[in-house]
Order: C-alpha cells, then structure tokens, then sequence
C-alpha cells in the first residue's frame, strides 16, 4: 500500500509538473501575442487612423479659407475658424504619440511652433517685398508658419476679427500657410503608410532594419517620447511658463482662446493610446494582465487630470492672472514630484519598470 501510494503521489507530481509547465508557456505566449496586438492596434488604428483624420482636417481647414477668400463673410469666417479648432483638435489628441517622422522630419516644428509674436507677422504682412507664396513661406521661421499665424489672422485679438478686416495680403499669407499645412500633413500621414520609411510596420513589426530592434523599444518609446513627454510638456511647459511669468504672450493658443482645450486634449491624446480608441486593444489591458493595480492608478490619474481642465474659465490668458488654485490644481495632477499627489506623469513613469520587467523582446 505505501509502495503503491508513492507511486500515485509520484504520477500526480509528474503530472502537476507537467500541467504547470503548459500553463506558463501558454502565459508567456498569450502575453507576447497579446504584446504584438497592442503594437498592431496602435499603429493602424490610433496612429495611422489619427493622422488621416489630421491630414482630413487639414484639408477642410484649407477649403473654408479658400472659401473666405473668394469671399469675405461673417459666416465664411465662422467656418473657417471652426475648421481650424477641429484640426486643432485632431492635432493636439495626436500628440500623445510623437515618435517617429513628426520629430524625425522636423513636421512637428514646421506645424506648430509657439509661442507666436503678432509683431514679427504683421512686419512681415508689411513688408511688401515679400511675396507671401508657398515657396517663400516654407522658408520662414517656423513662428511664422503653421498653425498660430493661421489662427491670428482669422481671430484676431480673443476673436474680435471681422471678415471685411482681413485684408488681401492677409488672405494670401493664410492661403499659403495653410497649403503647406495641408502638405505637411500628407507627408506625415504618407510617412507612416508608404515608401522606404513606412513607419507604421517598423512600430507593428520591430526588426533589425528598422528604426526600432525591438518591441521593448517600441513600448519604451511610446511612453518615454510619447506619454510622459507630451504630460511633462503640458504640465511642465505649456501652463507652467506663462503661469509662472504671468506671461499671457507665451500662452500656446492666444488669438482663439483655445489654449485649455489644447492641453486638455493633449491628456486625451495619452489616454488614447493607453486605453485604445477606434475599437483598439490599448496599453492598458497589457498592463492590467501583470499589474492591475497600476492599470488602475493610471486611469484614475487621466480621469482626474482631465476633468481638472474644465475648472480652468475661459481664456487661459487671462487666466494665469486670476485662476491660480485652479492652474495649480491641474498641473499639481500633470506633473508634481511629491509622491503623495500621485501624479499622471510620476505614475507613467512606473510603465518604465513595468516594460523592463515583463516586456522580453
């Protein structure tokens, strides 16, 4: 009997053994293929998907304006600026993912430099020997180009820019800015899908080629240039400078008084990747199947810091000069170092840890 009792014991441990090493070469292999549907889904359905709906806002920006310019009406006018804060806002959500062609190929910086010096654009405006074209444009510096000289010149001072006051030298100079956006954005969205780059399959498909070995790079940079750095940007800079100078001339978007939606949607944008849009399977379920616990902070932590942004009235301008418990409110939830404000950029920081830990390829 004690003979035949070990011998069962002896099977059922073989066989436990036997059992455990299946389960966790299937665990190893669903988190790994689980690993690769989060870098698919990013690439084709936040990223690739994003930039198409830039390079679509961009595209209707660009026929309101030409529509103002044939002609100058109040209505013409409010549609152009509407176009303008959907591709704003189309632009800034992309922003939680600045890897790749928009920094490597300068796209960024071309689009959206800020802050904006009306003085340096109404010299240029001025000087007649400037023919505002295309090509002359593409050779300003970058303050003087994209997106913010765009938008003085359609709002004005906080919007007070009538549609008969754009003058002809205005709309050429708008015609041009926003046909080389239009480019811009096309070249961006071409660089993630086509040609020898085509970044969107070196990010779903690391490789010895690529700009990235692999997917422990991809995820290390996704989060380090996009999710931390974008929170760090807002939260660190885009508030904190003029906050802190009362400086309402370094305020990123004056003329339309959309700065706050700007931030906020920025923080939209690191939620975007983290818990997919688009029907995407998104970071947070990769770190939800190792550590639930950080999957929950980082969510409560985006929650809060982008509801906090509704607290902050009308424009961000005026506001650095009579909000401060709510500005620093905010950038208390984006950016503090005290340990116990547990804030969105000090709790993405531990996506650091967690990647070199469980992320093996």
């Amino acid at each position: 009997m004690k003979q035949l009792s070990m011998g069962i014991c002896l099977a059922t441990l073989v066989l436990a053994s036997s059992c455990k090493k299946s389960d966790d070469t299937s665990t190893t292999t669903d988190f790994t293929t689980l690993e690769q549907q989060v870098l698919s889904d990013f690439t084709a359905k936040v990223a690739v998907k994003s930039y198409l709906d830039l390079k679509t806002a961009a595209a209707n920006l660009n026929t309101s304006l030409v529509a103002l310019n044939s002609s100058a009406t109040e209505a013409n006018l409010t549609t152009a600026r509407t176009n303008w804060k959907a591709l704003r806002l189309v632009w800034e959500q992309c922003e939680g993912f600045l890897i790749g062609p928009v920094e490597d190929n300068d796209y960024d910086p071309s689009m959206d430099t800020w802050p904006t010096d009306y003085t340096q654009m109404d010299a240029v405006l001025a000087d007649n020997s400037k023919t505002l074209s295309l090509a002359e444009i593409q050779g300003y510096d970058d303050a003087l180009k994209g997106f913010h000289p765009i938008e003085y010149i359609i709002f004005g001072n906080h919007g007070d820019r009538k549609a008969t006051d754009i003058t002809a030298r205005q709309k050429q100079y708008m015609l041009s800015l926003s046909a080389d956006v239009v480019n811009i954005c096309n070249n961006l969205y071409d660089s993630w899908t086509t040609g020898a780059d085509n970044f969107a399959a070196q990010v779903a498909t690391p490789s010895a080629n690529g700009k990235y070995k692999t997917r422990k790079e991809v995820f290390s940079a996704l989060v380090d240039n996009g999710l931390i750095g974008i929170c760090d940007e807002v939260g660190g800079g885009k508030m904190l400078e003029p906050f802190e100078q009362k400086a309402p001339e370094k305020v990123e978007s004056p003329y339309s008084g959309n700065s706050t939606i700007d931030f906020k949607n920025n923080i939209i944008g690191i939620q975007n990747v983290y818990i997919g849009i688009n029907g995407s399977t998104g970071l947070n379920v990769l770190i939800a199947a190792k550590n639930k616990d950080l999957d929950n902070r980082i969510q409560a932590s985006l929650t809060a810091a982008i509801n906090s942004f509704d607290n902050i009235k009308g424009y961000y301008e005026d506001a650095i000069l009579n909000q401060s418990a709510a500005i620093n409110q905010t950038m208390t939830l984006l950016v503090s170092e005290n340990a116990a404000d547990k804030s969105l950029k000090s709790t993405l920081s531990e996506l650091d840890a967690f990647i070199l830990q469980y992320i093996k390829d």
